[in-house]
């Protein structure tokens, strides 16, 4: 089995298992929110100290609907390798400090063989993005399998095409991980975010990086979401200079359920 290694435990979360488990489990219980089952969540990629707890309100929407998922499918940008289109990794396992989940590689196999991702084991081996929502996941323990996405510089109708296959599968749940603006001073984040958490709440797939680093694979899932008629509800926000860092250069997270 192939097993892809933690890149950024001790980092962005607890090398620590028990301090991991109760770490995550604290942030479930402190952000609880409830309603109807999401077809997709967004949740920011931060360490857990400064975003975890906007993620864990979108968490916390999935936990009564675990037995109705099979399949996780994580969709984030690429911050460390220069990335056109859209990768898979070949790993069959991904290992935290939490322990080992599964992978989908039938389904990865598939959208590779269809031309719809390429491998690239590369640009996963140092990425955060779709790592920290790992132990959100894994504390769950909703026995599903994990297919993780990295979306490069992508046209959105590619990304909401991918999206759509993947959502021919039954029992699947999307997961868009991206934060919002970086590093501008409180206020100034503030109202940047404001806008773009306005077109989030209107589907408009015309996110630019400067806002979202995650806005391929935002505005492909926004894309998709408009074209199905299907609603975003707004969950949680706040920015780094709430939680854990200073207000002069921070960064806004934001957490949405879609239905």
């Amino acid at each position: 089995m192939r097993i892809k290694q933690s890149a950024v435990a001790g980092m962005f979360y607890p090398q620590s298992p028990d301090e991991l488990a109760v770490m995550v489990s604290q942030l479930l219980a402190d952000n609880q929110h409830q309603g109807c089952m999401p077809v997709a969540i967004m949740v920011p990629h931060a360490g857990l100290v400064y975003s975890g707890g906007v993620a864990a309100g979108a968490y916390s929407r999935i936990r009564p609907y675990l037995p109705m998922i099979s399949r996780v499918v994580l969709m984030g940008p690429a911050h460390r390798v220069p990335l056109l289109g859209m990768a898979v990794m070949s790993a069959d396992l991904w290992r935290t400090p939490l322990g080992t989940i599964r992978l989908d590689h039938q389904l990865s196999s598939v959208l590779t063989q269809e031309e719809r991702v390429v491998i690239n084991d590369v640009a996963h081996a140092r990425e955060h993005c779709l790592e920290v929502q790992l132990p959100f996941l894994q504390l769950l323990d909703g026995g599903y399998l994990v297919l993780p996405v990295l979306v490069g510089q992508t046209p959105v109708n590619e990304v909401a095409a991918l999206i759509g296959r993947i959502l021919m599968e039954p029992e699947t749940l999307i997961i868009i991980s991206s934060d919002l603006s970086h590093f501008h001073e409180y206020d100034e984040a503030m109202a940047i975010d404001r806008a773009t958490l306005q077109q989030i709440n209107q589907l408009k797939p015309e996110i630019q990086p400067q806002q979202a680093c995650g806005c391929y694979a935002l505005n492909g899932w926004l894309a998709y979401a408009a074209e199905q008629g299907l609603q975003a509800e707004f969950i949680d926000y706040c920015n780094s200079g709430d939680t854990a860092g200073d207000r002069n250069r921070v960064v806004g997270y934001s957490s949405y359920a879609f239905y």
